[in-house]
């Protein structure tokens, strides 16, 4: 296949194999509708023989793909003049294939690369893509060498391109120098991409300053800037000097002028003093949680991305949207633990330990009740009583801007909540572009303003609705009155996959990277969580075991329905000279919605990582 020629079969069997194949395939060509972080120049790899390219293929609600942007920035400047790095953006949500919110998105999270804008998911499918976020790297002479879905995945990459540059400098085909990315002008505005606003006990708003990497206090207006809190750097450092990475969700301690901050990118909550600007370690250890401990002493257990904070029931509600949970600080005993949710992406109601969430991003307390919505499925949501409900939201792939009834309104990827005086619910339904009312005495939904610019959070400030207009960088204020929209449902353009009814296997493909090996010291380094929505899809098969192949009996009076897989892998250096080898762990999760159709494959793979192709240390 040549670099012209978009064959994804070729590319999805690559994926399927074990690692002892070694097949040369030629990267397809990047398509899509245009480029970003270029200077207006196309880029085609072809072009760009000579260097090692990685693609990342994202779209920009998905925390995971976030998570991943932060992973490689150490990588891109460790291998600076050999490694272009490309990320390819195919949107889940409609919003997503707007040029301009893709530009505005490529802005707030500073990637520093060439973007393809790939809205019909073309290149998505040329590689067959299943997951977001994937990560294909091509050696010098255009073929695929390594694909690995998920995050997680650095080191292994790190092995890898170190292993190419070696090869390559001694065949004479690598060629350094910069790559193709140019960066766009800077903007200059007093707040960029605020995420979260409060107001304090002396009446101003607080309002976290997110691409600023600070906190901004601001007068009642709105506009006046009083002070601000942070260096406008990204980092950690406490003190009166202080310094955050994304900051997002802030909310007071009652009875004192202390606020809590869910500094998103460092898994961290920290706290500020309002009387003196100070900012103290609160919770986390500043790195991502991927497994193990999430109950025990604050500083001790790590955190992920935390978007929003909530004080409820004498502690701090923590939306952890990173791993699909809620979580709770206590300041009496300056503790963390698991408030519900088991880690599976998905809508579950019931116990709070059964529950599945889908990133929750924003929360509000309305005495014992805490509201909450998850982005990922559109979703209005609320803990009461250790119980999970769902009033508005139908799953990972369906959306829409439709007002009425509760049970058939849609919300798209909303990423705040606010508790008014009357027990009403304000959401900002960011992707819609919207400020939206729920009441819960009607269970109906309306629609409050449109034409807001990702709106992401919402307060009242002299009887006025003051909104965060994220995407045009000021608050806003409205009337809370409401008027009725019905608009189209919208279901995500990633193809469903299809499978037969009865006997299917499921196989997640892992291949521990170079110079590893799979971890089983204490027990299985494996581990495989499958459920499904509906529940019934399923008939036999689901839950948790220790394998990575599984045997499904799928139900054939179900046509439609999305298969929650969470799989984990741990993996250790293999040298028997190394007394304390490094350990990782892999893991990922999918949505993969798929349609039962007779005389459909009966096995369904999917790539977890470590899967190299055309490529082996030495050859």
């Amino acid at each position: 296949m040549d670099a012209g020629t978009a064959q994804p079969s070729t590319v999805l069997d690559t994926t399927v194999t074990t690692a002892k194949r070694r097949a040369r395939v030629r990267a397809p060509e990047l398509v899509g509708r245009g480029w970003l972080n270029t200077g207006g120049s196309t880029v085609a790899l072809k072009e760009l023989r000579g260097k090692i390219v990685l693609l990342d293929f994202w779209t920009f609600c998905c925390i995971n793909c976030l998570h991943v942007l932060d992973e490689l920035r150490p990588l891109e400047k460790e291998f600076e003049d050999v490694l272009v790095t490309i990320g390819v953006h195919s949107p889940k949500f409609v919003h997503e294939a707007d040029p301009d919110a893709l530009k505005a998105a490529v802005e707030r999270y500073e990637v520093h690369h060439p973007v393809l804008d790939d809205p019909e998911l073309t290149t998505w499918q040329n590689y067959a893509v299943k997951a977001w976020p994937t990560l294909v790297l091509v050696d010098p002479e255009g073929y695929v060498v390594h694909v690995a879905a998920g995050e997680g995945h650095v080191e292994a990459l790190r092995t890898i391109i170190g292993e190419l540059v070696a090869e390559h400098d001694e065949k004479g085909t690598l060629h350094r120098g910069s790559g193709p990315y140019r960066a766009p002008e800077p903007a200059s505005t007093t707040l960029r991409f605020p995420a979260k606003a409060i107001v304090t006990p002396s009446g101003t708003i607080l309002v976290s300053d997110s691409a600023h990497h600070s906190i901004v206090e601001l007068e009642a207006d709105g506009e006046t800037v009083v002070r601000r809190i942070g260096t406008g750097e990204r980092g950690r450092q406490d003190g009166l000097n202080p310094s955050f990475s994304e900051p997002a969700g802030l909310t007071l301690v009652p009875g004192t002028n202390n606020v809590v901050v869910a500094d998103t990118v460092n898994h961290l909550l920290r706290g500020l003093d309002l009387d003196t600007g100070e900012v103290t370690t609160l919770a986390g250890t500043g790195e991502q949680w991927r497994d193990g401990e999430t109950d025990g002493p604050a500083d001790k257990i790590d955190l992920t991305s935390p978007w929003d904070v909530a004080w409820w029931n004498g502690g701090v509600a923590i939306a952890m949207a990173g791993n699909h949970t809620l979580g709770f600080y206590d300041p009496a005993d300056n503790t963390v633990r698991r408030l519900a949710g088991t880690t599976v992406e998905g809508i579950n109601d019931g116990p709070a330990a059964e529950a599945f969430f889908a990133q929750t991003s924003g929360l509000a307390a309305d005495g014992d009740r805490l509201w909450m919505v998850d982005s990922e499925t559109s979703a209005l949501r609320f803990l009461e009583n250790g119980e999970v409900t769902t009033v508005i939201g139908k799953g990972l792939f369906a959306f829409g801007h439709k007002d009425g009834d509760a049970e058939s309104a849609l919300l798209q990827h909303p990423l705040g909540v606010t508790v008014l005086d009357d027990h009403s619910v304000v959401i900002s339904d960011t992707y819609n572009n919207a400020v939206r009312r729920y009441d819960p005495e009607t269970n109906t939904l309306s629609t409050i303003a449109t034409d807001v610019a990702e709106p992401s959070d919402a307060l009242v400030v002299d009887n006025e609705l003051v909104v965060v207009a994220s995407a045009a960088h000021r608050l806003e204020r409205f009337s809370a009155a409401a008027t009725k929209i019905d608009g189209e449902a919208h279901q995500v353009k990633r193809p469903s996959t299809d499978i037969a009814p009865g006997q299917v296997e499921l196989a997640v493909v892992f291949t521990p990277p170079t110079g590893t090996k799979l971890d089983e010291r204490y027990g299985p380094s494996t581990r495989l969580e499958i459920t499904s929505s509906p529940p019934e899809l399923i008939l036999e098969g689901a839950g948790v075991t220790t394998e990575l192949v599984r045997a499904l009996r799928i139900n054939d009076s179900v046509t439609n329905g999305v298969l929650h897989v969470v799989a984990q892998a741990a993996s250790c250096s293999d040298d028997p000279a190394d007394e304390h080898p490094v350990c990782r762990l892999t893991r990922q999760d999918w949505g993969v919605p798929v349609r039962v159709v007779a005389d459909a494959p009966t096995r369904l793979p999917l790539l977890m990582g470590g899967m190299d192709e055309g490529h082996q240390q030495g050859t």
